[in-house]
């Protein structure tokens, strides 16, 4: 099913970046805006308690399943938000790697935060998202 968000890319940018510095979707789509996805598991303990991947991974899977309720899949995320408790920043890279790779070329733009504190007990890792359906 084509999805009603494009991406859009600039020349005059770095074309480094690993996700598009800008999306658009029509007029008629309905947007969805989803609270950050935390990685809580069923039972509301937080999964992989220290492993910023393996949180990542969890609220990975958690917005998927809010995404599946409304729905929507992560091909109709418009833009992303994550925030990881660090200030290393390769603990923000093992965050990133797994959105990154999670995305893959559905690479949306997306900012990348360093944060003291994240609301559950252990929690490393949150990821917000907006999404565009027709």
């Amino acid at each position: 099913m084509p999805t009603a968000v494009t991406l859009i890319r600039s020349a005059e940018l770095y074309p480094g970046a690993p996700y598009a510095y800008a999306a658009t979707a029509p007029s008629d789509a309905r947007l969805i805006f989803l609270a950050g996805s935390c990685p809580l598991n069923q039972d509301g303990s937080t999964a992989a308690v220290g492993d910023y991947a393996g949180q990542t991974k969890k609220c990975l899977e958690n917005l998927t399943l809010a995404l599946k309720a409304a729905g929507a899949s992560l091909d109709d995320v418009i833009s992303t938000r994550v925030l990881v408790a660090s200030s290393k920043q390769e603990d923000l890279g093992a965050a990133w790697a797994v959105v990154h790779d999670t995305f893959g070329e559905h690479d949306v733009p997306s900012t990348l935060l360093g944060v003291t504190v994240l609301g559950y007990d252990d929690q490393l890792v949150e990821i917000e998202a907006v999404a565009a359906v027709r």
